[in-house]
């Protein structure tokens, strides 16, 4: 299977010591006593998990309320609501988005815990997981795609709000006589939000066993291709997109860009992302005469590691050798297609 990621917005994370005020020496103590406590229950926990379980031990040992972890969050640059921090340290929710990932990176300074080791047991509680966890990229492969994904984003600067949204986008896929994915083509229309706009960053993940470096990436309308990064051992390339002109707050722009892949084995399905909810996206997979699936389906999923619903039958049109879907008003998540070969 492939995921496709969307342009994710890097925050810069400061190192913000703790400070944490004491009235007297009798409240002193018993602080110290209950971390104490708290601190032997934090290492079993980091070590065997689960996650939440180490969230909410590792918040108790620091004596933090979740206003206060809220607080530290904003000041390394990452934003994460108290009801998310709740629901994270009850087991209702796991971070899942890229944001959210840094946002557990950061907490793991704030709280003094040593580098990955929330990271650590998020992949775990994948590969951990009941049969009844659907096929695909394994939640670990996201978590180590979304730190890549940040790096590379960050060797090209590209600033915390990218300065517009999408109000349409249609994507043609291409599976090959071979059953591999051989690229992908985006007609893209944004709207900008702020003025002097002048590039896009497009971000294609290969599936497991791709060469990002053997990979073409095509400007085909209104734009010219940038810099291109990438990461061999996760399959992420990112490519910058350069505009002819310079948007003003409320311009919308039309451009076409596209991915030569070919480099991996056989795909079964196509996936794409959505951090933020608004826009049109319309999906549609084109496959060779000589390699035609026996099934196709469209299917949700609230995040990477959630169960997928909302599959529905699609029909493959043989004249024209393709299946679609149309999402007049994308929701944050993700969405896809997938087939079975015979």
């Amino acid at each position: 299977m492939r995921h496709v990621i969307e342009h994710t917005d890097v925050a810069a994370v400061a190192d913000v010591p703790d400070v944490t005020d004491v009235a007297t020496a009798g409240v002193a103590t018993a602080e110290v006593a209950t971390a104490g406590v708290a601190t032997a229950e934090l290492e079993s926990v980091l070590r065997g998990g689960p996650f939440h379980v180490a969230l909410r031990a590792a918040i108790a040992a620091r004596g933090l309320p979740l206003q206060r972890v809220q607080h530290h969050l904003s000041r390394y640059g990452v934003k994460v609501g108290v009801t998310s921090l709740s629901y994270w340290q009850q087991g209702a929710r796991r971070p899942q988005r890229p944001e959210s990932l840094r946002a557990v990176r950061a907490l793991e300074e704030i709280l003094q815990l040593p580098d990955e080791s929330l990271i650590r047991l998020l992949a775990q509680a994948d590969e951990h997981a009941g049969p009844e966890r659907p096929a695909g990229r394994s939640y670990r492969a996201v978590v180590e795609a979304s730190g890549v994904l940040e790096r590379l984003l960050g060797e090209l600067e590209v600033p915390l709000d990218s300065g517009v949204h999408t109000v349409g986008h249609h994507e043609r896929v291409r599976v090959g006589a071979c059953r591999e994915l051989l690229g992908r083509e985006s007609q893209h229309i944004v709207r900008a939000h702020k003025d002097g706009v002048d590039r896009y960053v497009a971000v294609h993940h290969g599936d497991p066993g791709c060469a990002p470096e053997r990979m073409a990436v095509r400007a085909l309308e209104n734009c010219r291709r940038g810099r291109v990064r990438w990461d061999h051992d996760t399959g992420v390339l990112v490519a910058e997109l350069l505009f002819d002109t310079r948007l003003h707050s409320g311009d919308t722009f039309l451009f076409r860009y596209g991915f030569d892949d070919g480099t991996a084995g056989v795909c079964t399905e196509y996936v794409r992302g959505f951090r933020t909810a608004g826009g049109q996206y319309a999906l549609q997979v084109r496959f060779d005469e000589r390699a035609l699936p026996v099934r196709c389906h469209r299917f949700t999923q609230h995040s990477p590691a959630a169960p997928r619903s909302g599959r529905q039958s699609l029909t493959l049109s043989r004249l024209h050798r393709s299946v679609h879907l149309v999402e007049p008003r994308v929701r944050t998540g993700i969405v896809g297609i997938g087939w079975d070969w015979e």
